[in-house]
């Protein structure tokens, strides 16, 4: 470990200006999640856009998932060793080339190609905090950082109408073009604006850690995401899944031997730790559940019975405010976690979202009862994700900063992933007929509803075992 690393975390020279530095990280942690949501309104003409079925353009999503997976623990190592600005701007470089990718293509190949690139800048937001642990004075890092956490939401949610409403007025391409401009302003912006950390490692970078867990993330998420369409009892999806766990066997097995392991896998059994990496597997599984349901009961012809026959524009302008509320409620998660513990703070959250899916389930026959719904889900989600960095960055050192909020962002997108496979699942299987198709019953959204409650609540026993505020 080099000098740097066990000093003082903050610039011994020059001046750090906190609100410029918190601002232009947020924005990136915005742009960054922009990205999920981008391709939402195209997922229905794709095939006839890049001439190819609909279960191969299927990768234009599954490749983000993918790439973002294997990017943000590597990523966040990197910045720990190497810099965590200069893995910030690799970041968003690789987003900027893939969106620009994305808006030369008329075929399939390349837009896959572009979509993983742009899933390599995954690792913003989790090296956006661990910037802010090392750059602002303690009495702001933990607003600063909830604001960070909650862009994850804030862009996702913004990005369903933006992208509705570029689809409809103009060609599709101009959606990746503009994520090419807000990639080059975020750009800009951190050179300009964003010092960089004297806190580094150093060291050798654990290669082989970093493949074997790629390789096994490759494996579980690729069965995870693609086990409805391959059949989940079929030899490839069985094949995937014991192929994952073999090999994040062998790789703990190395990671627990080697002198500078890609993730240290004895700070991450601390219990703070390891509960808040659980805790946010659940919580991602509940936040995502909302946006499976929400948007399709929107949309569904109201010839259902309980469908609200609104537009995808419509249907995102609904979901928009749920991350806005994300973000309002950032301050008040950081002041939570001031004067009662982060610990307090992610419970309190895991009960609002419960809350918010149990009111879901009574209040689905209107829009404005959606609206409200959907906002207590996000408030909850905002509290929550506002603790969690707080709960890792307080009990590692701060030379793991980025590695350890890498691993906890994976750990949420893995929940999301489960959330997607098993609601999937749910509303293919409990259906009716509306004239020659199929469509998901009003029974099964309810299911999806309640699990999604249960999971929040399964978020708040876990974080009930969280060790009490340290005074």
């Amino acid at each position: 470990m080099t000098s740097a690393a066990v000093g003082t975390p903050r610039r011994a020279a020059g001046v750090v200006r906190p609100n410029v530095v918190v601002a232009v990280l947020a924005f990136g942690g915005i742009v960054v999640s922009l990205m999920q949501t981008l391709v939402i309104p195209l997922v229905p003409v794709l095939p006839g856009l890049l001439g190819a079925s609909a279960g191969d353009t299927t990768w234009a999503i599954t490749a983000t998932l993918l790439a973002a997976a294997v990017a943000t623990p590597t990523v966040g190592r990197l910045g720990d060793m190497y810099g965590k600005r200069r893995m910030l701007l690799f970041s968003v470089v690789m987003l900027v080339v893939g969106s620009v990718l994305c808006g030369l293509s008329d075929s399939l190949a390349p837009m896959v190609v572009g979509r993983a690139l742009q899933g390599l800048a995954s690792g913003v937001i989790p090296l956006g905090i661990s910037i802010m642990r090392d750059e602002l004075p303690p009495e702001r890092l933990g607003g600063a950082t909830a604001l960070m956490s909650a862009s994850l939401g804030v862009g996702g949610a913004l990005g369903l109408p933006a992208a509705a409403l570029l689809v409809e007025n103009a060609d599709w391409h101009t959606l990746f073009w503009t994520a090419t401009g807000l990639g080059v302003v975020a750009g800009v912006l951190v050179v300009a604006l964003v010092p960089e950390s004297a806190v580094r490692t150093g060291g050798r970078f654990d290669l082989p850690g970093a493949l074997g867990l790629s390789v096994a993330l490759l494996c579980l998420l690729l069965a995870i995401s693609k086990g409805a369409d391959w059949g989940w009892g079929s030899g490839t999806t069985l094949g995937l899944l014991a192929a994952a766990v073999v090999v994040l066997l062998c790789w703990g097995f190395w990671e627990l031997r080697t002198r500078e392991p890609l993730v240290d896998l004895r700070t991450t059994a601390r219990r703070q730790v390891l509960l808040t990496n659980l805790a946010s597997v659940v919580m991602g599984f509940a936040m995502f559940a909302m946006s499976l349901v929400i948007p399709q009961l929107l949309q569904l012809p109201a010839a259902t019975g309980y469908g609200l026959g609104q537009s995808i524009l419509a249907a995102g302008l609904v979901m928009a405010p749920n991350g806005l509320v994300m973000m309002a409620v950032a301050p008040l998660s950081a002041r939570v976690s001031r004067t009662r513990g982060p610990k307090v703070t992610l419970m309190l959250g895991a009960l609002v979202v419960a809350f918010g899916y149990g009111l879901t389930t009574v209040m689905m026959g209107t829009v404005w009862q959606l609206l409200i719904a959907s906002s207590f889900i996000g408030a909850g989600i905002g509290l929550a994700y506002g603790a969690m960095p707080a709960l890792v960055m307080g009990a590692v050192p701060v030379s793991e900063t980025a590695a350890a909020n890498s691993l906890n962002t994976l750990m949420r997108s893995i929940g999301t992933s489960v959330s997607s496979a098993v609601a999937g699942v749910i509303l293919a299987h409990l259906t009716m007929r509306l004239g020659p198709v199929a469509v998901p019953a009003e029974s099964a959204f309810q299911v999806v509803l309640v699990i999604g409650a249960a999971a929040a609540l399964g978020a708040f026993a876990i974080a009930a075992f969280l060790p009490g505020r340290r005074a």
